[in-house]
């Protein structure tokens, strides 16, 4: 499993990519700047489009490519390994919302308005996991992009819960009262996993078989 990608090309700089958990993190090095960047697997098109040069993921709720690696570098065995964990994980969690799987070669899918989509039925009720570990960073950012993107009062219940276990990860009766805003949301589960990932890790035993 390769998990890890650096590219470098001549003029250009090096950008470098690395799967942390739900997340791809970029680094990209040029002669004139410095840019990072965090990219969630729920908003990633699992099929990457191959033009000029770079193959380009997308993403599944607005237009535009969010990676774009450079073809074959540093070398087709290592660029082939890691595109295919990030389309592995890509379409686990895809699958894991309920979504269906894009075409190679056609525009990204997703939700023609720009919106997050809503899935009628993510499966049985989520629980609290006991001893779950919790990550306050990873909570922080769960906060941050619902507030960003589906900052709505469907949200407020969801929102709290996530600021008590913010201020207490360790009290369990925070984990309960996260499930249960969840559990809550009905049809807007969907749309609170695709921009906050985190809270489906929480609330589910290891859904993809890594930790």
């Amino acid at each position: 499993m390769t998990t890890r990608l650096v590219q470098k090309k001549l003029f250009k700089g090096t950008q470098e990519f690395e799967i942390v958990d739900d997340t791809v993190n970029v680094r990209i090095k040029t002669p004139f700047k410095e840019k990072e960047l965090s990219v969630v697997f729920t908003i990633l098109n699992p099929e990457p489009v191959i033009e000029d040069g770079f193959l380009h993921f997308h993403s599944r709720v607005k237009c535009g490519p969010l990676l774009s690696l450079y073809m074959n570098k540093p070398n087709p065995k290592e660029f082939n390994a890691f595109v295919e964990e990030l389309k592995r994980r890509a379409q686990a969690y895809n699958v894991f919302l309920g979504d269906g799987q894009a075409t190679m070669g056609q525009a990204p899918g997703g939700n023609s308005f720009e919106e997050p989509p809503e899935f009628a039925d993510l499966g049985q009720a989520r629980t609290a996991v006991p001893g779950r570990e919790v990550n306050v960073e990873r909570v922080e950012a769960s906060i941050q992009m619902l507030e960003q993107y589906l900052g709505s009062e469907d949200m407020r219940a969801l929102l709290s819960a996530l600021e008590a276990l913010r201020a207490e990860p360790q009290n369990p009766s925070n984990m309960a009262r996260l499930a249960e805003a969840f559990n809550d949301l009905g049809p807007m589960q969907g749309a609170a996993l695709t921009y906050a990932p985190y809270i489906g890790i929480l609330l589910s035993e290891d859904p993809f078989g890594d930790s």
